[in-house]
């Protein structure tokens, strides 16, 4: 019993799909309201000649006015107060379904009005019907919705039954019942639809965005992988902040790492590379600095600096931070524990768009770095930076 009512109360979904999903769909309600308001205002307005002119009833006039006017106020104030926020999620839910429940009682008024007080001798059971489809553009819950479909259909009844004599009643009851069932199980199922083909495309794009970053996350290291770096490089060069003086493209490879391997087996050089990775992502996180892995024991490094000093230190830190993690190799001729060696090539932001240079002079202070003992870094620039206080860090 309890899984049929949470079925009937999430709309066949699960509690999270639905609440997510109808949450998603919220803003849909503002612009139903306006929508709703709007062509009630007009309509009423626009044929407020018939009362007027053709029928000469000044009441029924009235009527038209007076729920023209309720709707062009109740659309006035939505698209004002609310028509602008709906996209920030400040909107207060209470006050959304109480704006519902006026539009709707105005609509439902005016049909009681219309099919039964100013025309008792016509049948308007259908006339009824058409109007409690109003609820059918609102995203609801369904117990709100069963409510004001329920309420609208008594309050039709039973002012049916005092107005109108049995002859007209006779049909109108049934009618107004007979339209009340098939609206509470259409709605449901019309709004269960709704909501389920927006749950159905939130899991797609759930989906979507776990296989892009599988295709750019580096399974070992969780690191982005190559690709990501190169479409990462490419964004640095054109959307640099004019505030930001230098980008800086960092190569850094495990020395003797094949020596590692070798050594201690492939198993612990996964569990070392892993290990490097972490390292490279807290500081990522600590010094706002790009990540990734491009290939074997190699990363990368991309971030932008506005003072040239602090470039050094960086290299420093991610030496630093290598080291201290105190994996040992036996196998190195740098040093006792696990270390990188660091090529860092500086350019001016906006200078050069071209990231096979850049790169490959990134590549090219690695190999120096190498080539002057391993366990350092060395850093490049173009001589018209004259940065001459930038070289070599070990």
């Amino acid at each position: 019993m309890r899984e049929l009512l949470n079925k009937w109360r999430f709309y066949g979904l699960d509690e999270s799909q639905y609440r997510k999903s109808l949450d998603k769909e919220f803003s849909q309600n503002i612009s139903s309201l306006l929508k709703t308001n709007a062509v009630i205002a007009v309509l009423l307005i626009g044929f407020l000649f018939i009362p007027v002119y053709l029928d000469k009833n000044m009441t029924k006039a009235l009527f038209y006015v007076g729920s023209g006017a309720i709707a062009a106020f109740l659309y006035f104030f939505i698209r004002y107060k609310y028509h602008e926020k709906h996209q920030e999620n400040k909107i207060n839910k209470n006050i959304i379904y109480t704006l519902i429940i006026l539009s709707y009682a105005n609509v439902i008024s005016y049909g009681i009005y219309m099919g039964v007080w100013a025309n008792p001798g016509h049948i308007a059971g259908s006339f009824h019907a058409i109007l409690i489809s109003a609820l059918l553009l609102f995203n609801i819950p369904p117990l709100f919705y069963y409510c004001l479909t329920i309420c609208s259909t008594v309050i039709f009844i039973v002012i049916v039954a005092i107005v109108k004599s049995p002859l007209h009643y006779n049909i109108d009851i049934p009618n107004a019942v007979f339209a009340g069932v098939i609206s509470l199980n259409f709605g449901w199922q019309i709004i269960r639809n709704r909501l389920f083909w927006v749950a159905l495309a939130d899991k797609i794009e759930n989906e979507r965005d776990t296989y892009f970053d599988q295709s750019t996350v580096d399974e070992l290291t969780q690191l982005k992988n190559r690709r990501d770096f190169m479409n990462m490089f490419q964004r640095a060069l054109t959307n640099h902040r004019q505030s930001d003086n230098y980008l800086c493209v960092a190569i850094l490879d495990v020395d003797y790492f094949k020596n590692y391997n070798d050594h201690y087996g492939h198993p612990k050089g996964d569990e070392c590379l892993r290990t490097v990775g972490i390292a490279l992502n807290n500081l990522q996180n600590k010094l706002n600095i790009y990540a990734a892995r491009i290939g074997g024991e190699e990363f990368a490094l991309i971030w932008f600096e506005k003072d040239a000093v602090n470039i050094q230190n960086i290299a420093s830190l991610v030496n630093n931070a290598i080291y201290d993690l105190n994996i040992p190799h036996e196998k190195s001729d740098a040093a006792p524990y696990v270390t990188v060696s660091i090529g860092i090539h500086v350019a001016l932001c906006g200078s050069s768009n071209d990231i096979n240079t850049l790169y490959n002079s990134a590549d090219k202070a690695l190999y120096t770095a190498k080539k002057n003992g391993r366990n350092r870094a060395f850093i490049s620039f173009p001589e018209h930076l004259r940065i001459e206080s930038l070289r070599e860090t070990a």
